[in-house]
């Protein structure tokens, strides 16, 4: 059976936040219950904010080398980031920002999107990062979506950010099968059912 290769990144780099939650979340269910997906942390903590001038040529900054590989390797993508002034947050657009310079490592690959903020749960986050994806020919699945209101009703994650809700839980899981049979597609291999 095909096993397809996961990034997730999270847009917070605060080790408690609920999206970190929502990931450790993800990589728990894939290895539980889902067959054939493999998801990876990637770490974007370490990234220097973009500054041409650390580039040489084609070579970056060890930092961002690695990030690229690890990003050139994957065939798929999950992204957790809570939302910020109607957009994404700094640390994340930084990743996506170094992963875009000259080659693009994000291109023709797909991608989904889940969010935990206040409110609408990060939507407008999410919609942002949908129009980013189009520079970056990303292909992102439509559905299912996954907005998470951290704070009402209380109790979806625990004091470690770790998410406990098993409703949420349930559709953090088809999220990634869509993923995972969405990447299928575009790799041109059969649709999994699990």
């Amino acid at each position: 059976m095909e096993t397809i290769k996961v990034v997730a990144l999270c847009g917070s780099i605060r080790q408690a936040s609920y999206n970190r939650g929502l990931i450790r979340s993800a990589i728990e269910i894939s290895k539980g219950s889902i067959t054939g997906v493999e998801i990876e942390d990637g770490d974007i903590t370490a990234l220097p904010m973009l500054d041409t001038d650390l580039e040489d040529g084609e070579r970056f900054p060890p930092e961002v080398e690695a990030f690229r590989q690890k990003i050139l390797e994957a065939d798929s993508f999950l992204f957790a980031s809570p939302e910020y002034n109607y957009s994404v947050s700094a640390p994340l657009k930084n990743a996506i920002d170094w992963g875009s310079r000259p080659p693009n490592v994000w291109a023709d690959r797909a991608a989904a999107i889940i969010s935990a903020s206040g409110g609408t749960g990060g939507s407008r986050s999410q919609y942002h990062l949908r129009q980013i994806g189009v520079c970056l020919d990303l292909h992102f699945i439509n559905k299912p979506e996954l907005f998470v209101d951290a704070f009402n009703p209380p109790g979806k994650f625990d004091e470690n950010g770790d998410l406990i809700d098993e409703e949420t839980k349930q559709r953090l899981r088809k999220v990634l099968l869509s993923l995972q049979s969405f990447t299928l597609r575009l790799q041109g291999k059969s649709k999994l059912h699990v």
